[in-house]
């Protein structure tokens, strides 16, 4: 009965992001703010994310005050939500998309770690659970669409809002665990700064933001680039969608037969791979082909992730564990693909920038894992 509750929050979160977040750009662009204003307003939170969500889930480990935490982010998304359409002005919109970044960042990160107490001895069976997000965003998302179309853009901050509000009641269902005693959220970071495979993953997660947020920013663009249609990109997102479903529910058994840091830096080689063979195609038909691949990528890492953050994590510091790696992912590794890819869309194109992007990737991978090897051989040695 515990895994009900969340799956039932997965389904929700994504389900109101499914229904809001691919029209923010466009209600920026209703505002007749300028491309440097709308730069600002989508690179901006992922730097955000890159240090409220290790503060947040920090703060919440030290304090014991998860749900406090979490209910307070998902009723500044309710505001959020209710507040943006009435207002015009550039400065105090940024002001409250600053704000609802500061204090959504860790919602995410204490979800996950909720579950895999809530598992238990069934934490392999996170991906099932985290299946309802892919579920909640392949069914709003189209509803959302259509929404829209025939009655405005408020809707889709009307539908967030409602969606965010039902999910802070499902929220208080999360149990937490017991209390383990810590000394503070900055020495409990401190402490798992100091681990040298920490940094080395963390290193991984920044590549794996990257290649996640410059597919996820950039691959309309790219396919507009190659002729597609509106419909033909919608279908190219429904593609990788659909793939997740298979890696998400059978998780539990990547997880447990190659191991989590394995399966991490091999879904990461992947996304390398995918960006790649973006880069090669020139059809959208070869799109279509490439966004299975990223179907199994995305879920495969993130699965992985969140598993190596629950094993290696200090007494008292899970919930920091996975701030850290989602802030690494989503902060600043999409912050990095976020900024770069612009530049590098508008300079040499979306061919040149997925390969700039897959090329990096590999690179740093194997720069990252060359230099774990070197330093485990000389600890091994004195």
């Amino acid at each position: 009965m515990k895994k009900i509750w969340p799956f039932s929050f997965y389904f929700l979160n994504f389900a109101a992001f499914a229904s809001l977040l691919p029209f923010f750009v466009i209600f920026y662009q209703g505002l007749g703010f300028t491309g440097t204003q709308i730069g600002l307003l989508t690179g901006i939170p992922p730097l955000i994310t890159m240090f409220a969500a290790p503060f947040g889930t920090g703060l919440a480990d030290s304090t014991r005050r998860h749900k406090l935490i979490m209910s307070i982010g998902l009723i500044s998304a309710v505001g959020m939500a209710l507040l943006l359409p009435a207002i015009k002005n550039f400065a105090i919109i940024f002001a409250i998309i600053a704000l609802y970044n500061i204090f959504m960042a860790p919602v995410g990160s204490l979800a996950d770690s909720a579950t895999m107490t809530m598992l238990g001895e069934e934490k392999a069976m996170y991906g099932r659970v985290r299946l309802g997000g892919t579920f909640g965003w392949a069914i709003i998302a189209p509803i959302a669409g259509l929404l829209v179309q025939n009655y405005g853009l408020n809707i889709a901050f009307w539908l967030f809002a409602g969606i965010m509000l039902l999910n802070l009641l499902v929220s208080l269902k999360f149990d937490f665990g017991k209390h383990e005693d810590h000394e503070s959220s900055n020495g409990g970071i401190k402490e798992l700064l100091s681990n040298r495979n920490w940094i080395f993953f963390l290193a991984a997660a920044l590549l794996a933001g990257i290649g996640a947020f410059s597919v996820a920013s950039y691959l309309y663009p790219y396919m507009a680039e190659l002729g597609a249609t509106k419909t033909q990109m919608g279908f190219a997102s429904f593609l990788a969608t659909v793939t997740e479903l298979p890696i998400f529910f059978f998780g539990n058994r990547l997880v447990k037969r190659y191991g989590s840091y394995p399966l991490f830096i091999g879904a990461l080689a992947l996304m390398g791979i995918r960006s790649l063979l973006l880069a090669a195609a020139f059809t959208p038909f070869m799109v279509y082909v490439v966004q299975v691949l990223g179907g199994i990528t995305f879920p495969a890492m993130w699965l992985a992730g969140v598993s190596y953050a629950e094993e290696n994590a200090p007494a008292g510091l899970k919930s920091t564990a996975q701030g850290l790696f989602g802030a690494m992912s989503f902060g600043f590794g999409s912050a990095v693909g976020g900024f770069m890819g612009g530049i590098l869309l508008e300079s040499i194109g979306g061919r040149s920038m997925f390969f700039v992007f897959g090329l990096a990737i590999l690179v740093g991978l194997a720069l990252i894992e060359g230099a774990k090897r070197i330093t485990t051989t000389r600890a091994v040695s004195q």
